[in-house]
């Protein structure tokens, strides 16, 4: 599959690796709907890179948002044949802290954002892409689910987390043997450390110190380098119920 006639959903998409994925698919001449909850942020992408752009203000954890996206999607393109499930959270909390216990509410919001939320914009993907006309490889379309690093070797204070990006690494395979009857291909992206909004707010010599834990290059991942990975995955019709490590090989220690 080719960029040039991609439509794609990007969840998260206005800012960090979803927006490098949302410029990369228009740069290469494809479409893209966003969705995310940053309206201001949203509006102003879509502004931006012109009418090859909807934004659909929406929360992934609401089945109606996501309903809406699509159907706005389709009204805007006709179709899509490719989803990016960019949207997360990565709050920390200890199992217990100087305040106690953690609360049961605080993981439950962690694994409805990152896992509910990302199973519920994919399954309503395959629904509708299920019936896109397939190209000479028989591919109707592509998901690409983001866990994280923190799926293999979660820190201290990361449980929530680490259990919610399990989950989207884990239903991966089920879901790409499920969708090969359809010729929708699901691939998984477990990045490490990356540049974007979630450590934008830390001061430089924190962001410095967190790229020196880089075995190498010695640095903050690139959200373009996630974008290119993903075009990768798109474009490759081999790539199939797999999770890449985007990590610069780096391994976390226990905190």
């Amino acid at each position: 599959m080719n960029v040039k006639d991609c439509v794609a959903i990007v969840t998260g998409g206005a800012s960090g690796l979803g927006e490098a994925t949302v410029r990369n698919v228009v740069k290469l001449g494809g479409k893209a709907a966003i969705m995310d909850i940053q309206v201001e942020r949203g509006e102003n992408l879509a502004k931006e890179l012109g009418s090859n752009v909807i934004f659909v203000a929406g929360d992934v954890t609401k089945e109606a948002d996501a309903e809406n996206v699509v159907a706005k999607t389709i009204a805007a393109f006709g179709s899509f044949n490719f989803v990016v499930n960019c949207a997360g959270v990565a709050n920390p909390g200890k199992l217990i802290s100087k305040k106690g216990v953690i609360t049961l509410d605080f993981f439950k919001k962690v694994i409805d954002i990152n896992l509910n939320g990302t199973f519920n914009v994919l399954r309503l993907g395959v629904e509708k892409m299920k019936d896109n006309t397939p190209n000479a490889e028989g591919e109707r379309g592509v998901i690409i689910n983001v866990a994280s690093v923190a799926t293999f070797d979660g820190q201290i204070g990361q449980a929530a987390y680490s259990a919610s990006k399990a989950g989207v690494w884990g239903m991966c395979l089920p879901i790409a043997r499920e969708c090969a009857d359809y010729g929708i291909r699901v691939m998984t992206i477990a990045p490490g450390v990356f540049d974007t909004p979630m450590v934008g707010a830390l001061p430089e010599a924190a962001k410095i110190s967190l790229g020196q834990m880089m075995p190498f290059p010695k640095r903050l991942g690139k959200a373009e380098e996630f974008a290119s990975l993903a075009q990768e995955i798109y474009e490759n019709p081999y790539m199939n119920g797999e999770c890449i490590r985007l990590d610069a090989s780096v391994r976390l220690a226990a905190k």
